[in-house]
């Protein structure tokens, strides 16, 4: 009896040091477990209320600067822990066809069509050659409820100023709102 005691002991021993190295083992992996929500970011419209765009027509730096603030915010969000960069690919000749901004959620429908759970959409707006303002906007795909959105006013019309303005914006608004909302 004595022997079979020490046995079923020696054997709750084992577990016991063998629970500890599990309970490491799962708490370890609980956050990797977790899903990563997949993001959605649309190109940047250009809403350009100046008279000089009226009278001048578009500019080709500035279409430059507008076409490299997409793929700058995907980097930005990818460095986020808990999100992952979907490809627009699929969708983007729909959704440069459409207004983002006045469409009806429309990106939402895009989003969803290419599995994203989370649509981000921007805008620049052009006051003048001397002002400006970069807007960004993060919509729940499912409920369509804002998760982060925010705005940086940018002086002048430079390389310089509108990278100055979307990694401030990034980081002073949308980094911490993207954080808070996992």
């Amino acid at each position: 009896m004595f022997a079979s005691t020490m046995c079923r002991g020696a054997g709750l021993i084992r577990q016991a040091r063998f629970f500890p190295v599990v309970l490491v083992a799962v708490f370890a992996a609980g956050p990797a477990m977790a899903e990563d929500d997949k993001v959605a970011v649309f190109g940047f419209e250009l809403i350009d209320s100046s008279l000089e765009g009226s009278m001048l027509g578009k500019d080709e730096a500035q279409e430059a600067r507008l076409a490299r603030l997409a793929p700058e915010l995907r980097d930005n969000i990818a460095g986020v822990g808990g999100y992952e960069i979907v490809d627009v690919g699929p969708v983007e000749a729909k959704a440069s066809a459409a207004n983002l901004q006045s469409c009806g959620n429309c990106a939402l429908t895009f989003a969803r069509e290419i599995g994203a759970d989370i649509a981000v959409v921007g805008t620049v707006q052009k006051v003048s050659n001397l002002i400006l303002n970069i807007n960004a906007y993060a919509f729940d795909v499912e409920t369509g409820k804002a998760l982060a959105r925010g705005s940086a006013d940018i002086r002048s019309n430079t390389d310089e100023s509108w990278d100055r303005g979307l990694r401030y914006l990034f980081k002073n608004t949308l980094r911490k709102q993207l954080e808070a909302a996992r």
